[in-house]
């Protein structure tokens, strides 16, 4: 029986704020660096995103059903793209629409939200897998957290989600004597299998590839083979499990990468006993060999493999808890503008920014990283953050016709953005976006393949501001989330290319 291949490929680009000071708080709301984010965004798309997708999409149509990967795209990637590079987004669907790409899940806003507040967490998983849904029909059975976030309660947590698979990292001391090649089931809910990333493998591609100082430099496919067919017979996959900036961003194009990638499947098929798959594949075909025992919460971050990256300090802390003090909050808020900036706000790359360990991960932590020290990234936040408290008190004394009408400015503002359309159709009242959708003030597909709708009328926007005040007399006043209901919709089955009936759930 072929051993197996699984190549997974984290995209995500955070929204970075721009430099808020200490006498701007109260006097403007403006929080995100949008030429900084732009011209990041545009850099690494024509570096990393369209010649790594343009290549995949190439291999794929050489080899067929043969060859696999799997994405986990960030909310943030995604709306970064649909603002600053639709030709992106453009490409991934053409990848998903060859019914050889699985994507995952994870939650929306790349966030820590799961270490702090359970419902906070679910809330962005499920706006996540609607956005994937929305963006490439697909429905993910995949779960991948935040930097490979694990524990043994986490991933039962994900299990009562409806997840199957989740991956994680193959850490040493976890696994002690172990090898990560195995898959795993959770120790608390067996139904859950986790797969490991095979760090020292990933890590020859992501980090060591271009090292010429490296022993083995230069890595060829031949190489590289060499190394999976030395993995012992009896193991069973090997997960490979990197950012997918490593293809022309991290690794520029000169190091020889993208032509690594494009001979890497031919020699795996001629010279090894090794296939690519999909994580629902190996799901079907892999049976766990134990389950793996992990008590406290693991990462793919650093040397230490914990979560000392993002909370490891008493300024990460305090800025971790002041944001998660809203929580309840927020919970009552229904003003997407709002929503969207907390969301933002919970990006795990803020608290990163303020790690202060410069040791032997110190390049990896200073890499995109706007600020000088970690107690700038910490003062600059926490200004960003109080005025944002302000925000959200100011909201709580608006009433009901004030928010109606901040409700369609950011519609009429907004509406050619499907993540925004989704972030509607995920917060507001049942009823309120019943009638949006009635009156033609909204557009739940999203902005890329179809005309953009003209400004409302102005009597659709009192109809809808009427309706929003017959909400409780407030947006906010819903007790109940949005209904679900079933529907059929013909999906792509990862590795088939089939479209298959599969029930949806939409929001």
């Amino acid at each position: 029986m072929k051993r197996t291949i699984c190549f997974y490929f984290q995209v995500h680009q955070p929204f970075r704020l721009r430099r808020y000071r200490f006498f701007d708080i109260g006097e403007n709301h403006y929080y995100f660096d949008e030429f900084n984010n732009r011209s990041i965004m545009k850099k690494v798309a024509d570096r990393c995103y369209l010649p790594m997708n343009r290549l995949l999409l190439e291999l794929i149509r050489e080899y067929g059903r043969k060859f696999k990967v799997s994405f986990s795209i960030t909310g943030s990637a995604i709306e970064q793209f649909e603002l600053y590079a639709p030709d992106v987004l453009k490409s991934f669907r053409e990848l998903a629409d060859t019914g050889c790409v699985e994507f995952l899940t994870e939650t929306s806003a790349h966030s820590l939200s799961v270490m702090k507040d359970e419902k906070e967490f679910q809330r962005q998983v499920e706006l996540h897998s609607s956005l994937i849904r929305k963006y490439f029909g697909y429905t993910p059975g995949t779960f991948r957290l935040t930097e490979l976030i694990y524990s043994d309660a986490i991933g039962a947590q994900v299990e009562k989600l409806g997840y199957k698979t989740m991956l994680t990292e193959g850490a040493r001391h976890i696994l002690g004597w172990k090898s990560p090649n195995y898959v795993y089931a959770n120790a608390v809910n067996p139904k859950l299998k986790v797969l490991l990333r095979n760090f020292r493998l990933s890590d020859d591609i992501s980090f060591r590839f271009s090292n010429g100082s490296w022993a083995e430099w230069p890595v060829t496919s031949e190489k590289y083979v060499s190394w999976l067919n030395a993995v012992d017979a009896r193991e069973e996959i090997v997960n490979l499990f990197m950012d997918y900036e490593t293809f022309g961003e991290h690794q520029n194009a000169s190091s020889g990468i993208f032509e690594f990638m494009r001979n890497l499947p031919k020699q795996v098929f001629d010279s090894s006993d090794f296939e690519f798959l999909t994580p629902s594949e190996v799901y079907d075909k892999h049976q766990p060999v134990a389950a793996i025992h992990v008590p406290f919460a693991i990462s793919w971050a650093d040397e230490e493999r914990d979560l000392s990256a993002w909370l490891g300090n008493d300024l990460q802390d305090d800025a971790f808890n002041t944001l998660y003090s809203l929580s309840d909050r927020m919970r009552n808020v229904h003003d997407p503008e709002l929503v969207d900036t907390w969301l933002k706000l919970q990006n795990s790359d803020h608290f990163y920014y303020m790690c202060t360990k410069w040791f032997s991960d110190g390049s990896v932590h200073k890499y995109f990283n706007p600020y000088s020290s970690p107690y700038d990234a910490y003062i600059n936040y926490m200004n960003v953050l109080s005025d944002f408290i302000k925000q959200v008190d100011a909201y709580f004394k608006m009433d009901s016709e004030a928010r109606s009408k901040k409700l369609l400015e950011y519609i009429a503002e907004n509406r050619s953005s499907g993540y925004h359309v989704s972030l509607l159709e995920h917060i507001l009242p049942h009823t309120t976006l019943a009638e949006l959708k009635k009156s033609g003030n909204m557009d739940s597909r999203p902005a890329a393949g179809r005309n953009l709708p003209k400004k409302p009328a102005k009597t659709a926007a009192r109809t809808a501001a009427k309706s929003a005040a017959k909400d409780g007399g407030r947006i906010a006043g819903a007790k109940k989330p949005v209904g679900k209901k079933a529907a059929d919709r013909k999906v792509k089955t990862p590795g088939t290319g089939k479209a298959v009936k599969q029930n949806k759930v939409t929001e």
